[in-house]
């Protein structure tokens, strides 16, 4: 067995995506916990969603605990220079121990076990069996690198909202689509077909994969892409659109997002930390979309909005 750091990084929970991408950008990194929660006969019965965990290879000389936390805090004043707030990224916390003899490559996949997102739809580790009952929807995924596992509420909130929205026949786009688990839930719940796109290209694969397994690639296209360049590539628009990104991108790309959207189409909006939600709400009323209504999770919202 091979030793391991486990770098723990508190944070506003508005950053956990942005904590996670310093881990796979910065390491070589074998697993993040984005949260850690408790289940009990598949609902959630508690959560810790302010610390982000991830485990890296020991290595004394390439690594010292020192050196780790001034990686993620040089990491945080890039993205100060980008535009981000101090108030959005809160005050990280990093602290780096050895932990001997764990294969975390594998050990992570311990806090994951079968979710259920919405009333029909579980969300089932590829790792794990589960049997399924009547009127559910079963997704079986492995997130590799991408966001989206149906544990962390701003998912659960968009598969809620598409289990309610999608039709069958409909035509999808998934923006940001990480792990693809939207784009595979809106399949499942009966559109015809669906695009998911996101603007990093490591997680196209893992969606394809996840996509593969749930017997749904023929239907989803996924690409590299961003919501702009969709605009140009993609010659019809869209039925129900699900983008579950920060809320200050959402309020940035809104206009991109309301000219993908068919007259009469709902679009779910997730990611939004409920004391950020005014952003948003600025950004519709703006751009002319109707609020159809607000879903909530703990400190999360999703809004979900009609052209």
């Amino acid at each position: 067995m091979k030793d391991y750091y486990e770098i723990s990084v508190s944070i506003n929970p508005c950053a956990i995506e942005l904590v996670t991408d310093v881990f796979f950008e910065q390491f070589e990194c074998e697993g993040v916990i984005q949260a850690e929660e408790k289940y009990k006969d598949l609902e959630l019965i508690e959560t810790t969603n302010n610390i982000a965990k991830g485990y890296i290879l020991f290595e004394e000389e390439k690594f010292a605990p020192l050196d780790i936390q001034k990686i993620f805090y040089d990491a945080r004043e890039d993205l100060i220079e980008k535009g981000f707030t101090e108030e959005e990224l809160g005050s990280w916390s990093i602290d780096a121990k050895k932990v001997v003899n764990q294969d975390w490559s594998k050990k992570w996949k311990e806090h994951w076990k079968p979710t259920r997102a919405s009333e029909h739809i579980v969300i089932c580790p590829s790792w794990e069996d589960y049997a399924l009952k009547k009127d559910e929807i079963l997704i079986h995924l492995d997130p590799g690198s991408a966001f989206g596992t149906g544990t962390h509420a701003t998912t659960q909130l968009c598969i809620q909202a598409i289990e309610k929205y999608v039709n069958n026949g409909d035509i999808i786009a998934d923006i940001g689509t990480g792990s693809g688990i939207l784009a595979i839930a809106a399949v499942k719940c009966g559109a015809s077909c669906a695009v998911g796109i996101d603007n990093d290209p490591l997680v196209i694969e893992v969606a394809m994969d996840n996509a593969q397994v749930n017997n749904v690639l023929n239907k989803i296209e996924f690409k590299h892409e961003t919501a702009d360049e969709l605009l140009k590539t993609h010659s019809e628009k869209f039925d129900f659109i699900a983008a579950n990104i920060l809320h200050n991108v959402l309020a940035e790309i809104m206009g991109d997002l309301k000219a993908l959207m068919k007259t009469g189409a709902y679009m779910v909006l997730s990611g939004i930390l409920d004391e950020k939600k005014q952003v948003v709400f600025d950004s519709i009323e703006k751009h002319g979309l109707s609020v159809v209504e607000t879903l909530k999770q703990e400190n999360w919202v999703a809004i979900v909005v009609r052209k």
